[in-house]
């Protein structure tokens, strides 16, 4: 047995709720109270005593929505996300592109038009000017857009005469020509012709993504990437060689996009089938697109271009049908919802069918009125997933783009919270930065850390640090129904820990984003020490 002392020990059980002292055996907690108490009771059977010299022992953050072989691929392959102009992106590529050959696949992640001052898409031309004799993907940040080079273009047959797929958009230019853009379900036309990915550039995706969020204190996430690489059989079989035969510690819940769940429940998979480490969920669904592409699926037309009001990925009824599908598999739903009419899409599909195991859950959930927030209220076994750290990279161009008038129930936590709905908390990574600390400081002070300004974004809506921990300990245990094992310090409980340098709920709120991880815990056993 190991004990656990000398430093604030949060259990979260209720807020300011701290004991002195937890004894762990192999994966759980088997007591917590006084040190002297469980000295005495225990003495022959603790064999490591580990000092926190004053740390701070939370429950373990978990991250309630990644992709967690997206986020490795950024740790591995060209980031775009840091550049804060077109120029510095388009050099940044020029340069990676020198270590190919000609022909190969030359693919980067992140790139962010609003971070820039000339706030328009990277376009095919660009990137021909630069790179001309092999095929060029640019991802952007949300993920629901990228921009391809002629060469990619031709590989997949993409002309102004291509059909656009529904749910998708073919962007074509005033000149009557390809932009390059292609938007959402438009993006697997491209995507299609990517040769597949190698099971040792999965196996080094996920290694590097597990080892990076240990470093960030996060013990487990909800990741949705069976999709995406080659189907479900060789990723589903990448977590189980990374995570059980290579012995790096994480619990991962997979949520299963629809697109694969036939092949999940062929190979004798179900909803919540697994272990401790890995772990199936809900079918995963996309109703719209997002607000950085204007493919988010509104009840009204965009502010800053009326022309439109985002893309629904299925019409209400097919959208109707996959949530029935799911019925009939005995599985929840999880639900990408940013549009205020996607939410309603969603909602709908939930209301008409009944879930019958485990929760369902909207993820994002950013666009909201009054109505959509009484009508959630109502749902017994819905949780909402929410991504804090959104406002931090949406304000102040999502005002512009929404309209002021518009956003009194948008991004509204606090508001969601008070009704009562249950919340948990995640990031989008690599949509958005992996570090929990992040979106608990955005929850909390409703800045952006990096703003010089600190200009406050709903003033209203801030949550306290307890409700913001809580979304992302409590709050993704219940999401997965595990809100009897997970998510607090309790005995019974999963030896799960993140412990900081200084304490969160005591520091000034404005330096949380930058606090310290001094360790990390998974089943008793620290994965990261500074």
């Amino acid at each position: 047995m190991k004990l656990w002392f000398g430093g604030s020990i949060y259990t979260l059980q209720n807020e300011k709720h701290t004991v002195e002292a937890v004894l762990t055996k192999d994966d759980y907690i088997v007591a917590i109270g006084k040190k002297k108490d469980l000295e005495e009771r225990y003495h022959r059977e603790i064999i490591d005593r580990i000092d926190l010299n004053g740390a701070t022992m939370l429950p373990g953050f978990v991250d309630s929505h990644l992709h967690l072989i997206g986020y490795g691929e950024t740790l591995i392959r060209l980031d775009l996300s840091g550049f804060t102009t077109k120029k510095d992106v388009l050099a940044a590529v020029k340069d990676y592109a020198k270590s190919f050959t000609e022909g190969e696949w030359i693919i980067g992640d992140g790139w962010n038009e609003n971070l820039w001052d000339d706030a328009t898409a990277i376009t095919r031309l660009e990137l021909d000017e630069i790179i001309s004799d092999s095929p060029v993907i640019l991802k952007r940040i949300c993920r629901h857009a990228l921009v391809a080079n002629s060469k990619a273009l031709e590989l997949a047959e993409i002309t102004v005469d291509t059909k656009t797929p529904a749910g998708g958009v073919i962007e074509v230019g005033s000149n009557g020509e390809l932009t390059g853009l292609l938007k959402d379900q438009a993006q697997e036309l491209l995507l299609k012709v990517v040769p597949n990915v190698t099971k040792q550039y999965l196996e080094k995706s996920m290694t590097a993504a597990i080892k990076g969020a240990h470093q960030l204190g996060l013990t487990g996430g909800h990741t949705e990437d069976l999709n995406y690489y080659s189907g479900f059989h060789p990723t589903y079989e990448t977590f189980e060689k990374v995570i059980k035969e290579k012995g790096n510690k994480f619990r991962a819940h997979l949520l299963v996009h629809h697109g694969v769940v036939d092949e999940m429940n062929e190979a004798g998979y179900s909803s919540f089938t697994g272990d401790t480490s890995i772990e199936f969920g809900a079918m995963k669904i996309f109703a719209d697109g997002a607000l950085g592409g204007r493919t988010a699926l509104l009840s009204f037309p965009y502010a800053d271009d009326p022309t439109t009001n985002g893309v629904a990925i299925f019409t209400k009824e097919q959208l109707n049908d996959l949530v029935a599908k799911a019925r009939r598999l005995n599985m929840p739903v999880a639900i990408h919802t940013i549009g205020d009419l996607a939410f309603d899409y969603a909602l709908s599909a939930i209301e008409q069918n009944p879930v019958t195991k485990g929760r369902d859950r909207i993820i994002h959930a950013q666009i909201l009125n009054k109505d959509l927030i009484e009508r959630a209220k109502n749902q017994s076994s819905l949780i909402l997933d929410l991504q804090p750290r959104f406002l931090a990279s949406d304000f102040p161009w999502v005002i512009e783009r929404i309209g002021s008038d518009k956003m009194e129930f948008c991004y509204a936590w606090k508001t969601l919270i008070d009704a009562g709905i249950p919340c948990a908390g995640g990031s989008d990574a690599p949509i958005e930065p992996l570090n929990p600390l992040l979106g608990i400081h955005a929850a909390v002070t409703r800045t952006n850390h990096d703003d010089p300004n600190q200009t406050v974004y709903g003033q209203k809506e801030k949550l306290t640090v307890y409700e913001a921990v809580s979304l992302f300990t409590k709050g993704s245990a219940y999401a997965i129904c595990h809100e009897h094992n997970r998510g607090m310090i309790q005995e019974g409980f999963l030896a799960d820990f993140t412990i900081l340098e200084e304490d969160i709920f005591t520091v000034l709120q404005e330096k949380i984003a930058n606090l310290k991880v001094k360790m990390t815990v998974i089943g008793g056993d620290i994965v990261y020490q500074s």
